[in-house]
């Protein structure tokens, strides 16, 4: 087929480990049916083992050279589109009989976080998420309060799903390496939520965060009181000492407090 060069503008690097594909083809366990989404095949590294697995797949592929290639293939349905523009609940809706979305690929480092955050809404949708993601990321995501990679990353995907970091990978598993260390991500939506307006809680994380040296008492607490909100919050605290299940309490009351 030729051979095709990595796109620097499309943040391309692809995985050569056979190793390490295998691993994470074990990780994610396709069965046959499923509903499988691939972000960013690329050469078809993760893609060839996942359709043995599956028997078909869809693949988002935003390289025009890529997507024709992979059209040659009947058991791959092709996305030729930007992921940040791809309607997922309406590839739901279309599989909806194969059950949740199950979502995976080698997300480009330069725009991860943003497609993360374009997940978000639909992932009533989605059964899990496996995902690699520079390590830094991954660690960021993954974080327990009182760490020093804890952030606004950390609670606005905790809130919604289970996080887990499954395991490393190096730069020389790539062609050609990327810079970074690289992590294995799952991330399982929870089943039940607090009923919560996402924005408010949003915009409270980052403003805790805003400042994360000093006490909520000088972010937190000024903006609870532009709110209106008289509840109890203990804002003698760093908003990395504020676990996940507090956040979503505090935005529940906030935002019950704005609509009264």
């Amino acid at each position: 087929m030729g051979q095709h060069i990595a796109r620097k503008r499309f943040g391309q690097h692809f995985l050569s480990d056979m190793g390490v594909i295998d691993a994470i083809v074990r990780a994610i366990d396709p069965r046959p049916g499923e509903p499988l989404v691939e972000i960013g095949p690329g050469l078809g590294a993760m893609t060839d083992p996942l359709v043995a697995r599956a028997g078909a797949l869809t693949v988002v592929e935003l390289d025009r050279d890529l997507a024709a290639r992979l059209r040659k293939r009947a058991e791959l349905t092709v996305v030729e589109s930007d992921v940040l523009r791809v309607d997922f609940r309406a590839l739901a809706a279309e599989r909806a009989a194969q059950g949740p979305l199950r979502v995976v690929g080698n997300l480009p480092y330069n725009i991860s976080s943003p497609i993360l955050f374009h997940l978000l809404p639909v992932a009533d949708v989605v059964r899990d998420q496996h995902f690699m993601l520079q390590k830094e990321v991954v660690d960021r995501m993954a974080a327990a309060p009182g760490s020093k990679d804890y952030g606004r990353l950390s609670v606005m995907l905790q809130w919604r799903y289970q996080v887990e970091s499954l395991f490393d990978v190096p730069p020389e598993a790539f062609d050609p390496p990327p810079r970074v260390d690289s992590s294995i991500v799952r991330m399982l939506p929870w089943p039940t939520l607090v009923a919560l307006d996402v924005k408010l809680l949003e915009e409270l994380v980052a403003v805790a965060f805003s400042q994360r040296r000093k006490l909520l008492r000088h972010t937190l607490g000024r903006w609870l009181e532009q709110k209106g909100f008289g509840g109890d919050f203990d804002v003698q605290r760093r908003a990395e000492e504020v676990p996940v299940d507090e956040f979503v309490a505090l935005a529940a009351k906030v935002s019950a407090t704005t609509a009264g």
